[in-house]
């Protein structure tokens, strides 16, 4: 009895009490926001540098693009993100006073390093027996890259973008160091209003698992039914 008690005081307390439940949909509605527009941004930047390096190591070409891609990569790659957003917010956008977007380009930039490594073996997976009849077709390395090997390509690593979006909408979680309100920030502002640190803290844990096996769910469908095409 004491218990449950304590679940309804906690409740109220977190979500009904001044109304704070609205800074915990804020803060779902800012992660959300960023984790979609970074995981966008991050599939063109990753698709660009794959293309390169993938048309690199075929032709020869593309030398410096080639460069700046490996250079991107082994940066993004080898720091952690929330030195990232540091750096993003403190000193390459100093001037800006939108916290929620520099996030979002840095999140993006974050992504896209990953993204870039998911395209490039999705790429190396396709028969270069497609790439070969493009090229007989009389179609140029770039039209054959975009219009055949791509394609197919993309239908390949559409479950791995859509763990990098369930990566990134946990990685979010670091945002508050912009103050940013997240589900994380937000939990934080309740707990100073309430000294309870148990009741919120599980529960945007709780809202983040929700999450993530909601989105889980919907991409083993999408997977399913490409799986399905594929058998047609």
């Amino acid at each position: 009895m004491d218990f449950f008690n304590y679940l309804i005081n906690g409740f109220t307390k977190t979500f009904i009490r001044d109304s704070r439940y609205l800074v915990f949909l804020k803060g779902i509605g800012n992660t959300l926001i960023i984790a979609v527009f970074a995981t966008l941004m991050g599939v063109v930047l990753g698709t660009l540098v794959a293309v390169v390096k993938v048309l690199h190591n075929q032709t020869g070409k593309l030398k410096i693009l080639n460069a700046i891609g490996e250079v991107y990569s082994t940066v993004i790659r080898g720091t952690p993100v929330v030195v990232q957003l540091l750096i993003a917010y403190n000193i390459i956008f100093v001037f800006s006073n939108n916290p929620v977007l520099v996030g979002t380009l840095t999140f993006g930039f974050n992504s896209g390093a990953y993204v870039s490594e998911i395209m490039r073996g999705g790429i190396l997976a396709v028969d270069k027996g497609q790439t070969e009849a493009g090229r007989s077709l009389g179609l140029s390395g770039t039209t054959t890259m975009f219009r055949i090997v791509f394609p197919q390509a993309l239908k390949s690593i559409l479950p791995s973008i859509g763990n990098e979006f369930i990566s990134l909408l946990k990685e979010t979680s670091v945002i508050g160091y912009l103050g940013v309100v997240d589900l994380t920030k937000a939990a934080e502002r309740v707990i100073t209003r309430t000294a309870d640190v148990y009741f919120p803290y599980i529960s945007i844990a709780i809202i983040y698992l929700v999450m993530v096996l909601g989105l889980s769910a919907l991409f083993k469908k999408l997977e399913k039914r490409l799986a399905k095409s594929d058998k047609r």
